[in-house]
């Protein structure tokens, strides 16, 4: 990784957070910036009207060390772009895109220009999802499912860049066309999706259960806790699809700052994760068809850190898988801002702390006017915990760390996934597997293998063999009857 200035920031890439190397004045002094992968292009007007990049057989930039940029196939050298290419280009182990789709809309786009990513991936969108219609006008069930489930994708991919363009109440809109798109896939699934409603204290959590079978019978169920910004269509390519051809039935829900509950319910992230799942399982729980002995969860990304924090304190939840392992998502928002600095930001009162937070504030505005990847990952990551300051966003990022007596209280079983370039929350996996005390499992995923990245991108089908297979063993389960 390298470190370059505010005026110069490299891009951050999708479920990466915020951190930080370059200096300012506050009073006499403060250094202040952002880190992350090295982005090879700069701003899209330095760029060519199409990107050559787009094709798998382009080689990443001479001298790159970024793992998202030197990982293959090479697609684009703008980090976020390549990263989220490689998402899409893995969904298609689960029918979520289609290789084709994909790089006809890719070769589109130019290197870092936001607005034309979200333009060329809704475009795409938009014809996969009047193909979707005219399929069910039809009565071609299959076919309209699964481009129902392609376009919800391709919706989810527009939007996500939106707080780097122009217009970010882009964002909003596009979530409503991804989630129409996803709830008409999974009514067609040939067991429909259940639409759910989880009562989550003065209010409700949005959700959907997914079901084998409809006899009623009582399975295991795994939980399925998305990260800091994936759609439910990530979910679904990511463990849903998976975990139903094994027998099991499935939950996914929209936690406070995620997806429905964030663009519609204005509910932010919370660090106490335990008050978001205690209440996931007291609805799992009112269920007929629920084996209560053996409820497991599974989460990515930044549910690396919730999930610990859940099960450290939800002991009815009787395995936890989380890729990767995460001990400080604060680590990743501090890596290259000096110790000094967060000292006195996390240590000042009153006017004092209002004073250095102006002095944050100030340095990332400025900083923002002359860098657009600065801009979009400043607001991206802020969007979901409710606010637009950077210093309030640190303030609240202090909460979200697990210490070594916190996760010695984790009693069920774990699998921890550690993935070549994890550039996200580096050496967190083996860190957080060595203060586990429980029953442990670390999987290594390697480059040489296809799998490296932050939550194995490329690899869905060899994830959910590990995953479940270990599952599956520490549950003694063979699929239930029939299976």
């Amino acid at each position: 990784m390298t470190t370059s200035p505010l005026s110069s920031h490299p891009t951050l890439s999708r479920r990466s957070a915020v951190v930080g190397g370059s200096s300012s004045a506050i009073g006499g002094a403060v250094a202040l910036g952002l880190h992350g992968r090295a982005s090879a292009q700069g701003t899209p007007e330095a760029t060519p009207a199409a990107s050559p990049g787009a094709s798998p057989a382009a080689s990443p930039a001479a001298g790159s060390t970024d793992p998202v940029i030197t990982s293959v196939p090479h697609i684009f050298s703008h980090d976020t772009f390549q990263f989220q290419s490689l998402i899409v280009l893995g969904s298609v182990y689960e029918r979520a895109a289609d290789v084709g789709e994909i790089f006809a809309t890719t070769s589109q786009i130019r290197e870092g220009d936001y607005q034309g990513w979200l333009t060329a991936w809704k475009a795409t969108g938009d014809r996969v999802a009047a193909i979707a219609d005219t399929s069910a006008k039809a009565g071609h069930k299959v076919s309209a499912r699964e481009a129902y489930l392609r376009a919800s994708n391709y919706y989810a991919q527009a939007g996500f860049v939106a707080e780097g363009t122009d217009d970010p109440a882009q964002g909003p809109a596009l979530f409503e066309l991804h989630r129409n798109a996803w709830d008409n896939f999974v009514s067609r699934l040939d067991i429909p999706a259940e639409q759910v409603t989880i009562p989550y204290e003065d209010t409700t959590l949005p959700g959907y259960a997914f079901r084998v079978d409809d006899t009623g019978g009582k399975r295991p169920w795994v939980i399925f806790n998305n990260g800091s910004d994936g759609s439910m269509t990530d979910m679904w390519a990511e463990g849903i699809g998976a975990a139903l051809r094994r027998g099991y039935n499935a939950l996914a829900f929209d936690g406070p700052g995620q997806n429905a509950a964030l663009y519609r319910q204005h509910l932010y992230f919370r660090a106490d994760w335990e008050k978001v799942i205690t209440p996931v399982v007291d609805y799992l729980l009112t269920r007929d068809d629920v084996d209560a002995d053996r409820i497991a969860i599974f989460g990515v990304s930044q549910a690396g850190y919730w999930v610990p924090r859940a099960v450290a304190f939800e002991h009815r939840i009787a395995a936890a898988i989380v890729d990767p392992g995460v001990m400080s998502v604060l680590a990743a928002w501090t890596q290259q801002i000096p110790p000094k600095d967060l000292e006195e930001l996390f240590n000042a009162t009153g006017e004092e702390l209002e004073a250095v937070k102006k002095g944050f504030d100030q340095a990332i505005a400025e900083a923002e006017t002359e860098d657009p990847d600065l801009k979009f990952t400043i607001r991206f990551r802020l969007l979901p915990f409710g606010t637009e300051s950077f210093s309030e966003g640190l303030l609240l990022a202090r909460d979200y760390v697990l210490d070594d007596a916190t996760v010695a209280q984790i009693a069920c079983p774990v699998l921890v996934a550690d993935p070549d370039g994890e550039t996200f929350f580096p050496g967190q996996p083996q860190e957080f597997y060595d203060a586990l005390k429980t029953e442990k499992t670390l999987v290594r995923f390697t480059a040489a293998e296809g799998a490296d990245l932050h939550c194995e991108p490329k690899a869905n089908g060899l994830r959910a063999q590990r995953f479940f297979d270990w599952l599956d063993d520490t549950f003694s389960y063979n699929g239930g009857p029939g299976r």
